[in-house]
């Protein structure tokens, strides 16, 4: 099956390198590209791709917004970030908008393929650069996890780990063989336990915890 891909960079020469690399690929296919956050949703809406590798920053509207937006109308839509950012605040504001993948740029060339892979199977996927940075606070969010007064039950970091892997609560569920109401329970509760506020924290520990454990 070929992957229809849509690349979103305001670097012409970059995205050219890029469709250059993608192309050699014979399940790949670059079905359009833009430099201008205000053309994407009407590049999705007209050339309908599978995967869109998005830049924060863009002109006319940001890589969050753009992605947010894009999703809110595509909703099986696939988005990997593709930055010169490494700050945590940004990762997480591009997973938090629904991004399923994060790549800097500096890695392109040798981690595209492995983001499209992972993100076709349903996967999340970090570049090793961004992954490392959370590496200190993986370590000390779990040892706070383990001496909490309110550790997770088995089904909560199951349902955890499983949040880990990419998965919805309606694919949970069906996995789990419980319903979806009582996934998004768990999640309550998971919350509630660590202590975490917003969906962000939690797209945050998940990931933390998950590449700690790898």
């Amino acid at each position: 099956m070929t992957v229809r891909i849509l690349l979103v960079d305001d670097h012409k020469m970059f995205r050219q390198a890029l469709c250059t690399l993608l192309q050699s690929e014979a399940d790949l296919q670059v079905v359009g590209q833009t430099g201008d956050g205000l053309e994407v949703l009407k590049l999705a809406s007209t050339l309908l791709p599978d995967l869109v590798f998005m830049d924060i920053n863009l002109p006319g509207l940001g890589g969050v917004a753009v992605t947010r937006d894009l999703l809110a109308h595509f909703p099986g839509l696939k988005v990997v970030a593709l930055s010169t950012y490494f700050e945590k605040r940004h990762v997480i504001d591009m997973l938090d908008a629904g991004a399923v993948g994060y790549v800097t740029k500096t890695e392109a060339s040798d981690e595209l393929l492995n983001a499209i892979a992972s993100v076709c199977r349903g996967q999340r996927y970090l570049c090793p650069a961004v992954a490392h940075i959370f590496h200190d606070e993986r370590r000390a969010q779990l040892r706070q996890t383990e001496s909490s007064a309110c550790p997770l039950g088995p089904r909560e970091n199951q349902v955890l780990k499983l949040v880990a892997e990419g998965l919805t609560s309606l694919q949970i569920a069906d996995q789990m063989h419980i319903a979806a109401s009582t996934v998004e329970g768990h999640r309550r509760n998971i919350m509630r336990k660590l202590k975490l506020h917003s969906v962000a924290e939690l797209t945050r520990y998940v990931l933390n915890r998950h590449s700690l454990e790898q």
